[in-house]
């Protein structure tokens, strides 16, 4: 709840210093010119877009802790709220007179200036929100799970092994039949050293399923995670949302549907089911040439931007080693297509051909060869490999039309001649430039998890995901993390 109060006095200090900004700029600019209302007038019309932005955000349930802090759908509430608080000023002006539609666009000038303070601003919160889940210090959902014991192991496997998703779960109900004899019923205080009886995946078993809202309230879980089986029927599930009722805890069900994003899914209710349909991923369309017109249009500003970085690493390239400024380098990209990757070269010539003598000193997962301490590599390659220099020149392939900001591990042709069924659909979509393999460790990952990455984004990317993981490859960058 604090986290919450903490998010409403931050939303509402970047709006009220949106529209402050507005007011002295409307004032300042158009001071003098025929029915201006002056300062106080301006700060009116300021008090007005104020009200209805920061009512939009909360209509909007930004403020929903099973939203915030956990996945894209609290910028994309942001952004929409945005967007629907400019429309209603936009129609009360039209609708009432009393608002010059002049005033209330002169507040637009500032309206993306707010946008960007809101996202940001989340975006700070996320960052102390994970910062104090990685120490173990709260903003943590306790959860208990329901379901048969081999179903119950896998989510709390699930869960507890990944602390920054925000679950813990801290108890267990197994159907009749499964659950000791012994064990501890709800509502008695367990001994100093735990509860005796039995443990699924680490944590105490606290009954049955008719005892499930009472060990909720026992544990102080905010919510209960229930896998459905052949036992756990849906008239089950209906009484245990009953029992959770009476002590407010959160229903949620389980699927065995992985890397599936939420935005792929939807609940239809027909005859009394509720059938989860799972949308097929898509690998073209008017969504890709949006992506391609905003890669382009991105590396070629970017590429304005970092021209001198460019120029001074090609002069300290040129002038420390012998060899060309560039390593030309055969990648497999979408549909298989192979095309040449600009890099600055980092090695010495010929290095390619010591792969082999150097095979015992492999440091990379699957079929990728890295070495933390590759004696190949230059002095200056070794800086520009710490802070992924050496890819700038990849901007070139971007604009070329091969590869794209944002997307999977460019892959040299004998890692996709060795990849299985699944590997293979990482080529369904061009090679990025970053990704979620770049923001989530490089080199350190298992090749299993960086190859589950990969095919979670080539299936499940959406626009705003693109713009979270660039905004997260500055931080990659600066820390160096897994480049090697």
């Amino acid at each position: 709840m604090r986290y919450r109060a903490r998010l409403r006095y931050t939303d509402t200090a970047v709006v009220l210093a949106s529209v402050i900004l507005a007011s002295v700029l409307d004032a300042t600019l158009l001071a003098g010119t025929p029915g201006h209302p002056g300062l106080l007038g301006s700060l009116a019309v300021s008090a007005l877009v104020a009200v209805v932005w920061i009512g939009a955000v909360a209509a909007r349930s930004s403020y929903d802790l099973r939203v915030v802090g956990r996945d894209h759908t609290e910028y994309r509430r942001i952004f929409a709220a945005t967007c629907t608080a400019v429309s209603v000023l936009v129609l009360l002006a039209w609708l009432t007179g009393a608002v010059e539609p002049r005033d209330v666009l002169a507040q637009a000038i500032v309206l993306p200036l707010g946008l960007a303070g809101l996202i940001g601003s989340r975006y700070g919160w996320r960052q102390w929100v994970a910062r104090t889940r990685s120490r173990g210090t709260g903003c943590m959902t306790p959860v208990l799970v329901v379901g048969h014991r081999e179903q119950a192991e896998r989510v709390i496997r699930r869960l507890n092994g990944a602390p920054h998703r925000g679950f813990v779960v801290v108890g267990a109900c197994l159907p009749s039949g499964e659950t000791p004899a012994g064990e501890t019923a709800p509502g008695e205080a367990p001994p100093r050293d735990g509860l005796p009886g039995d443990e699924v995946g680490g944590v105490p078993v606290l009954g049955d399923l008719s005892r499930v809202g009472e060990a909720a309230a026992l544990v102080r879980a905010s919510a209960v995670a229930v896998s459905a089986s052949g036992s756990i029927t849906s008239d089950v599930v209906r009484r245990l949302g009953w029992q959770l009722e009476r002590v407010g805890v959160d229903l949620m069900l389980t699927t065995e549907l992985a890397d599936v994003a939420a935005s792929r899914m939807s609940v239809s209710p027909t005859s009394g089911l509720s059938l989860l349909h799972v949308d097929a991923p898509r690998f073209r369309g008017a969504k890709f040439r949006v992506k391609q017109g905003i890669d382009w249009v991105l590396a070629a500003l970017i590429t304005v931007l970092v021209s001198p970085i460019l120029l001074g690493v090609g002069l300290a390239v040129a002038f420390t080693s012998k060899g060309g400024l560039f390593y030309l380098s055969e990648r497999v990209g979408r549909d298989g297509k192979i095309f040449r990757m600009f890099k600055f070269r980092t090695m010495r010539v010929g290095a390619d051909r010591e792969v082999k003598a150097l095979t015992a000193g492999n440091d990379g997962a699957g079929p990728l060869f890295k070495m933390r301490t590759d004696p190949r590599i230059t002095r200056v390659g070794r800086v520009l490999r710490r802070y992924s220099l050496d890819e700038l020149p990849q901007l070139f392939n971007v604009l070329g039309g091969h590869m794209s900001l944002v997307g999977p591990r460019p892959a040299l042709p004998h890692e996709v001649a060795a990849y299985e069924e699944r590997m293979r659909r990482r080529l369904l979509v061009k090679p990025g430039m970053t990704g979620m393999w770049q923001v989530s460790g490089r080199s350190d990952l298992p090749w299993e998890e960086a190859v589950r990455l990969d095919v979670y984004y080539a299936e499940n990317w959406t626009p705003m995901q693109d713009l979270a993981i660039l905004g997260q490859t500055a931080r990659a960058v600066v820390s160096g993390r897994g480049a090697y």
